[in-house]
């Protein structure tokens, strides 16, 4: 008994995942779009556990590492899509550039799938990604409807230009498929100087989010993709081109 929920606990929170995901397609669609975000961030919640208990209880499979992708496809991939296609819908004058520009907003889902494809045969991406990481994506875009809704006379000119959106869209999946190096958030030890970009990622994302809340979010991305630039930057290649010893889930 002990053995059969070793093996199959990580694989029932990565269905909680998806389970939270497909809830929020649905809220998203009916125009809850604060729900919706609250579900990528609850799935977001998952995706870490799922991993952490596949470590913990070094619980391994091929099944865990596709059911893994699958799942993210639907809550960092379609749900963000879902999100940000009524964001287009909700932009002044969005009819007067296009009826069919929110569509775009539909390419989310088709470069996550990429990138999460690339990740499930790459074996560079053991140690670090290659590319922005489709929780990351998702996140940002969760944070959009909250940041209008409690920032709207500020940001909701940004965040709702028919002209800023899918220019969004388009930078944002370039950097889900781009070949950088992306810094991962696990923690093999605690030694500083081995991460010391991750240290000053969590000490910038505390200082934001007690100031400034769910608008840091944007900014937080910025300096997640800023810091592992500079890493690895003065980093060896031979880092992001480990081999992949184990199967993982992502």
């Amino acid at each position: 008994m002990k053995n059969r929920v070793k093996k199959h606990l990580p694989n029932a929170i990565t269905c909680a995942n998806l389970f939270s995901g497909c809830i929020g397609i649905v809220l998203a669609f009916k125009g809850e779009l604060i729900a919706a975000a609250y579900a990528i961030f609850l799935s977001a919640i998952f995706d870490f556990f799922d991993g952490l208990a596949s470590r913990v209880l070094k619980s391994f499979s091929g099944i865990g590492k596709d059911l893994d992708s699958l799942a993210d496809m639907v809550s960092f991939g379609v749900l963000p899509a879902v999100i940000m296609y009524q964001l287009f819908l909700q932009a002044p004058q969005i009819n007067k550039v296009s009826s069919w520009l929110n569509f775009i907003a539909f390419l989310i889902p088709v470069f996550s799938a990429l990138r999460l494809a690339k990740f499930n045969v790459d074996t560079r991406q053991a140690e670090n990604f290659i590319g922005l990481p489709t929780p990351a994506n998702a996140i940002l875009i969760a944070s959009f409807p909250i940041i209008i809704s409690h920032h709207n006379r500020f940001y909701t000119p940004y965040l709702l230009n028919p002209y800023v959106l899918p220019v969004f869209v388009v930078v944002m999946c370039t950097l889900l498929v781009i070949e950088m190096p992306m810094m991962s958030l696990k923690f093999k030890n605690s030694d500083l100087n081995q991460n010391i970009y991750r240290y000053l990622l969590l000490l910038f994302s505390a200082i934001l989010i007690l100031f400034f809340k769910f608008a840091a979010v944007p900014v937080i991305i910025f300096i997640y993709v800023i810091l592992s630039i500079i890493q690895f930057k003065f980093t060896s290649p031979v880092l992001i081109s480990t081999p992949q010893n184990d199967i993982k889930k992502s």
